[in-house]
C-alpha cells in the first residue's frame, strides 16, 4: 500500500485568469473570492458570496512570478502536449510567503469573480475572445481600470442548505452606478422573484477597496426580500492587509 502526504499550504489564496489561443495568452486581472457562508470566512462552502479585484497583495512583482512559473509553462505544455485548448484557464494560486503554489486549474472563469473582473476591463473583450477562438491572439494586449471592484453575492436564508424560491424582490428600480448580475431569479406577473440560492450579485466600483465597498453595499442596502442574506465583511480582511 502506499500513503500520499499533501503539504499544508499556510497562505492567502487568490484566483488568475488567463485567455488563451493554445498558443498565446492575455492575463486578465486578478480576484479573491469568499467562499464561506459566514462573516470570518466561518459556516460552510458555497458557490461564492463575494469577491474582490485587484488583489492588494498580488503586487507587480508578485504577478510577475506567477507569470513565469505558472502561466507560461501552462501555455508551453499545452503546445508540447499538442492539446489544441482555445478559452479561460482559471489557476487557484496560494500566496506562501511572497511565493505562489498552484493548489487547482480550471477550464473556465470562476463565479463571484467574474462579475468583479469584467467591469475592470477597458479593451474590447468581445474582441479579445473572437481572436482567442481564431487562433489570433498573439500580439493582442489588454488594458484594465485602476479601479477597484467589490462583488457581494445575495442569498436567499438557508442557503447552501435547503431555501425557499418565490420571493418578491423589492428594490432593483433604485438609482445606482453598481452593477447588479441576476442569477437564481424569475418574472412572474411584472415582479422579479428570487429563483435560487445565489440570487444577485452586485458590483461596485471605486478609486480605492475602501470606496468600491461603500458603492456596493449601498446598493445591496437597497435591495430586499424575505429571507435575504449576505455577508458583510467581503474585502474588509484585504483593507489593512500587512502580508
Amino acid at each position: 500500500s502506499k500513503v500520499l502526504i499533501e503539504e499544508f499550504l499556510n497562505g492567502i489564496e487568490l484566483s488568475v485568469f488567463v485567455l488563451t489561443d493554445g498558443k498565446d495568452y492575455v492575463l486578465l486581472p486578478e480576484a479573491k473570492d469568499y467562499k464561506r457562508i459566514g462573516d470570518g470566512d466561518t459556516g460552510p462552502n458555497t458557490g461564492g458570496m463575494g469577491a474582490v479585484s485587484p488583489v492588494v497583495f498580488a503586487d507587480q512583482a508578485f504577478m510577475a512570478k506567477i507569470e513565469d512559473q505558472v502561466v507560461r509553462p501552462t501555455i508551453e505544455g499545452l503546445k508540447r502536449e499538442k492539446i489544441d485548448y482555445k478559452g479561460f484557464i482559471f489557476v487557484g494560486i496560494m500566496n506562501v510567503g511572497g511565493n505562489p503554489f498552484v493548489i487547482e486549474y480550471n477550464a473556465r472563469m470562476g463565479d463571484p469573480e467574474t462579475q468583479a473582473v469584467m467591469p475592470r476591463i477597458k479593451s474590447d473583450f468581445v474582441e479579445l475572445l473572437s481572436a482567442s477562438a481564431s487562433g489570433e491572439l498573439g500580439g493582442k494586449t489588454l488594458e484594465v481600470h485602476d479601479d477597484y471592484a467589490v462583488t457581494v453575492a445575495l442569498v436567499s436564508g438557508g442557503y447552501p442548505g435547503e431555501y425557499e424560491t418565490g420571493k418578491v424582490i423589492h428594490g432593483l428600480q433604485q438609482q445606482t452606478e453598481s452593477i447588479i448580475f441576476h442569477a437564481g431569479s424569475s418574472t412572474h406577473n411584472n415582479e422579479v422573484l428570487t429563483h435560487g440560492g445565489r440570487v444577485l450579485a452586485v458590483s461596485g466600483k471605486g478609486h480605492t477597496l475602501e470606496q468600491a465597498r461603500a458603492h456596493a453595499y449601498k446598493t445591496v442596502s437597497g435591495i430586499s426580500w424575505d429571507g435575504l442574506y449576505y455577508r458583510k465583511d467581503i474585502g474588509q480582511d484585504l483593507l489593512n492587509y500587512k502580508g
